[in-house]
């Protein structure tokens, strides 16, 4: 080897020792942890995409935007809402608040929910619910309906009564009680289910708002999940 390539050598290792990100990134679960952000165990998703569990579109993959505060709910987390959810799902209206990838809404649909309205207020995320609509053969059918708004501004204007409501918003936002808080008067059938995710250390109400009752609920690592009915549902 000559002098010069020798020398070379020295200065590229030297330049990679003082700046080791240029060849080993952060890995997301990395960014994560250091964020605050949960991990979510037994998530069998690619990065960037969730996957339908079962029904008509069993095994179908949705698309992920790259948004703050976006995390689909896991597959795990899934399969156990919707296994709650099996006697309820088929014919019901739902409204899936914080929709992000749509992974709760299209899950409902798939299993023959009668209809699931999605609700999101990010432009990029909305694009990517507007491609998997039509991705899954659904640009005008009746049983899908896309709104671009936030959660509040939504139940203000709204006039239906849902059967089952998805509330999982942004876990750094802490919007999981004032929004069950905000159903209650004009928004949920009489049979009515809401499920609601948080971070398993964001404490529950000490009492939950008049007229629901915790129908079930599970931990799943950082990630606690939530049934709530309205008085006089078992």
């Amino acid at each position: 080897m000559s002098r010069d390539a020798c020398c070379v050598g020295i200065i590229a290792s030297l330049c990679l020792a003082q700046h080791p990100t240029t060849v080993s990134p952060t890995s997301n679960r990395s960014r994560n942890r250091q964020q605050g952000k949960p991990e979510f165990k037994g998530n069998r998703n690619s990065a960037g995409q969730v996957r339908i569990i079962a029904g008509q579109w069993r095994g179908r993959k949705l698309a992920v935007a790259n948004v703050a505060g976006l995390r689909p709910t896991g597959d795990r987390v899934r399969e156990t809402l919707f296994n709650w959810l099996q006697a309820d799902i088929a014919g019901s209206h739902c409204l899936d608040l914080f929709a992000g990838s749509g992974a709760l809404g299209f899950e409902a649909v798939s299993r023959f929910a009668a209809s699931s309205t999605f609700v999101e207020p990010d432009s990029q995320a909305f694009r990517i619910l507007q491609s998997s609509v039509s991705e899954l053969g659904l640009v005008g059918d009746e049983r899908v309906q896309l709104v671009q708004s936030t959660a509040q501004r939504f139940l203000l204007d709204n006039r239906k009564a849902f059967d089952i409501v998805f509330i999982d918003p942004p876990f750094g936002e802490f919007l999981q009680w004032d929004t069950v808080t905000a159903l209650i008067t004009d928004h949920l059938a009489p049979s009515a289910l809401i499920y609601v995710e948080s971070p398993s250390d964001q404490p529950a109400p000490e009492q939950w708002p008049e007229g629901l009752h915790l129908h079930k609920e599970k931990q799943f690592g950082d990630v606690h999940a939530r049934l709530l009915a309205k008085i006089g549902q078992n």
